[in-house]
């Protein structure tokens, strides 16, 4: 075949194009393949550990209350909320010396004294199952005090602040150095220190020994 000016411009044409889909296939072919994306779901969080919900207490109130009887409250409740569901204070009760915002745990009893009962600061009102409640008439010659000389554990317990361990180390401490000369010597019990003693100091005397 006989070629001519146009048929020669096709053909040189047509060597370009192919050379350069050639070469574009090349370059496709060796183009970096992107990494495949990996997904990993999150490790699973600890189910924390279930705690109990409290049940509620019941606590025995009686003294100068307008009800006197076993009550049922909430968990946490206070000297307060004891004192309220056995109808608030009778009009005989020394309120001076209860301490509402006193803790409350299942079993123990409130007693709310009368002002005839306590001459002075009595302990506080809210005792264990098997404490001995103290009043004017168990304190002696002390006036409704506390003698910190005599007094047995459960009577240094009930006390604002002083729990058994710490009335035992009062009982340890006064059979090892003798009897207390002042109601300032039992900061020297470990465990005593100024601002405890604050709370305890109109409700204890020394006595006689």
């Amino acid at each position: 075949m006989k070629l001519n000016q146009g048929n020669i411009v096709w053909l040189i044409v047509g060597i370009l194009l192919g050379v350069a889909g050639g070469v574009g296939s090349m370059a496709l072919s060796n183009r970096v393949r992107p990494a495949p994306i990996v997904i990993e779901p999150p490790a699973p969080t600890a189910t924390p550990e279930p705690t109990p919900t409290p049940g509620p207490i019941t606590v025995f109130v009686n003294g100068a209350v307008a009800n006197p009887g076993v009550y049922t409250l909430a968990p946490e409740s206070r000297v307060e909320q004891a004192i309220e569901v056995a109808g608030g204070f009778t009009s005989a009760a020394n309120t001076a010396v209860v301490n509402l915002a006193q803790p409350l745990a299942d079993g123990v009893q409130v007693y709310i004294p009368s002002q005839e009962e306590v001459s002075g600061a009595p302990p506080a009102g809210v005792n264990q199952t098997n404490t001995v409640l103290i009043s004017a008439s168990s304190s002696g010659e002390s006036g409704g005090l506390i003698n910190i000389n005599t007094a047995s554990l459960d009577e240094l317990d009930s006390l604002p602040g002083i729990g058994p361990s710490t009335a035992q180390k009062i009982i340890d401490y006064r059979e090892n150095n003798g009897p207390f000369a002042t109601i300032e010597d039992i900061m020297n019990v470990a465990g005593i220190g100024e601002s405890k003693f604050n709370q305890i100091k109109d409700l204890i005397t020394v006595g006689t020994p």
